[in-house]
């Protein structure tokens, strides 16, 4: 482990509260996520616990991320709001410590949300700043800070290149531990990840690798839930 408070974290905890948080994280149809934004607020507000709080703040980044720019009004300020959310239980000293993960992670991100909405580049420095933490303490346990941190950096435009460059780095870490843990990431994330590798890598050299990892990107989302359609699109393109 990369830090003592790594290692001090109980990891089937981590793993189970991975699976409560999974229904929140990474939504791209937007029909489920309003659905789902209903029932979270309901949840949390008949039983205000630290997972419901949690999942709020998880599925507030969601929207922030899938929804705020359809509309001025009605989904502005989500990012703010998970924001909030996450950093209040993130400073709390009676937040269970198997939560950090997730909760710094998704604070990290919903501040580069914020940084796009206000178009505040000091704040996008300082979500990066988050991350480098977040990863350097959890990152050997779980894929989310290096997952979000690469979702960030590779949606950057190319002039933010020495933010950029971790698109890749994240991306190719994840699918290196992934191969040495069979239960570091879930179907969904890997095959979001094996989509934005072969994305980042589209050279004739690369060429061989990204399609097995295209495929692979498929095989794992069935139900087209995660990376299959873009993969699909993208494994087209590579074989013209």
């Amino acid at each position: 482990m990369n830090t003592l408070n790594a290692q001090k974290l109980d990891i089937k905890k981590l793993k189970s509260l991975e699976q409560r948080f999974d229904d929140v994280m990474e939504l791209i149809d937007i029909t489920e996520l309003k659905e789902k934004l209903i029932q979270v607020e309901h949840d949390f507000k008949n039983e205000p616990n630290e997972i419901n709080k949690a999942r709020v703040g998880i599925v507030y980044h969601e929207v922030a991320l899938n929804l705020s720019f359809l509309s001025e009004t009605e989904y502005t300020g989500y990012a703010t709001k998970s924001y909030e959310h996450l950093s209040e239980l993130y400073s709390s000293e009676s937040t269970t410590k198997e939560l950090l993960p997730f909760v710094a992670s998704y604070r990290a991100s919903a501040l580069s949300l914020i940084a796009s909405e206000t178009n505040k580049l000091s704040l996008l420095s300082e979500s990066f700043n988050l991350f480098a933490v977040v990863v350097k303490k959890y990152s050997d346990i779980t894929y989310l800070p290096e997952f979000l941190r690469g979702s960030v950096a590779e949606n950057l435009p190319w002039f933010f290149f020495s933010k950029r460059k971790f698109s890749k780095k994240d991306f190719s870490s994840i699918i290196k531990k992934a191969e040495q843990q069979a239960d570091y990431a879930n179907k969904k994330v890997l095959s979001f990840t094996y989509w934005a590798w072969a994305k980042q890598h589209q050279a004739k050299k690369y060429r061989q690798r990204a399609l097995a990892y295209l495929d692979r990107a498929i095989e794992l989302d069935p139900e087209y839930k995660a990376g299959r359609e873009k993969a699909e699109e993208l494994k087209r393109k590579l074989q013209k």
